[in-house]
């Protein structure tokens, strides 16, 4: 059998390059070898105030994206997670095992909530916790995650193997998976900070369905090193960035890439990586189109339903170990 791998995004704010680049491009690479579960995670979405009507569309959009990026509902599971109610008894369970100071520690809450921790919602400092109770239902072998979620997933692990040795073992001990290249891409405004989808400054992030006209502002815009070479330098923030996603646009190596802009300067620099991403994204963008939603709901009816079926059983032997027997079981 193949070792399975699970991964989710939430369905707000709109998906941007770094997500495809550093998450859904993996996500289509990995579907041959590994038998995937792709979730869009609703149930973390609301550990933040949301509109119900803009939270209904997100999530249809996001599995358009999800779908458009090359994620293949005959090789994957694509479903939405609310749809699966395993993921939320499974994070009840956790949350009694997880110690308080685990949570306290996970640096994500620090930031989201923003120095007022009493004023947080409860979900937002137990979102470790679905975030786990999503990866172990699926005896998940392999998680694609970026730096920011790292500290998550070693929670994950913790919690799994504590319950296997309190309980026997249930879960599979789940490893990260970090791809070398365009695991981070930064802002264009501050090559300091990654693309975020809440940046305050629009031009941070170039989004999955931008129009030519706005990527190619946006590009020219986007903040540079001193110097004039164009070369890939660590040292040189910006233009390392920037010539990484050059890279991944059009499949070049390094080597490549540096020898393409010998000589020439940071405005043509700019403009040609401009063109590789319109061109790059032009396709998807008319994919993302033909999906209607009877479709999307069609494919994320029997994702849910397969998902399902496996989530029960992880849960069925979990509520076992632990006694936890109703009349209905």
């Amino acid at each position: 059998m193949k070792k399975r791998i699970f991964s989710g995004a939430q369905p707000t704010g709109n998906l941007h390059l770094g997500n495809y680049l550093g998450a859904l491009k993996n996500w289509v690479a990995l579907q041959d070898e590994y038998e995937s579960f792709f979730c869009i995670v609703n149930l973390h979405a609301v550990t933040l105030p949301q509109d119900p009507q803009v939270l209904r569309q997100k999530t249809l959009d996001l599995a358009r994206i999800y779908l458009a990026s090359g994620i293949d509902p005959e090789k994957s599971t694509v479903f939405i997670q609310s749809d699966v109610s395993e993921h939320a008894e499974l994070a009840w369970i956790l949350s009694c095992t997880t110690r308080m100071g685990e949570l306290e520690r996970m640096t994500q809450f620090k930031d989201k909530g923003k120095g007022n921790a009493e004023r947080a919602g409860v979900g937002l400092f137990t979102y470790p916790v679905l975030m786990a109770a999503d990866i172990l239902l699926y005896q998940t072998h392999l998680v694609p995650v970026g730096q920011d979620q790292k500290q998550h997933l070693e929670l994950s692990r913790d919690l799994a193997e504590r319950f296997n040795r309190d309980f026997g073992e249930t879960f599979v001990v789940p490893e990260p998976f970090i791809p070398p290249v365009g695991a981070r891409i930064q802002s264009l405004a501050d090559p300091a900070k990654k693309m975020s989808k809440s940046d305050e400054n629009a031009n941070g992030a170039i989004f999955l369905m931008d129009d030519a006209d706005t990527i190619v502002k946006k590009l020219k815009k986007a903040v540079t090193d001193s110097g004039t070479e164009i070369k890939f330098d660590e040292t040189r923030p910006a233009i390392n960035n920037l010539l990484t996603i050059y890279q991944l646009m059009t499949g070049k190596t390094a080597a490549e890439c540096e020898a393409n802009f010998v000589g020439k300067g940071y405005g043509h620099f700019k403009t040609e990586t401009a063109e590789a991403v319109v061109e790059f994204l032009k396709p998807f963008q008319e994919r993302v189109k033909n999906y209607t939603d009877e479709d999307l709901k069609a494919i994320l009816r029997t994702g849910a339903e397969k998902a399902k079926t496996i989530a029960r059983e992880t849960l069925t032997d979990v509520y076992g170990k632990m006694g936890i027997v109703g009349a209905l079981n």
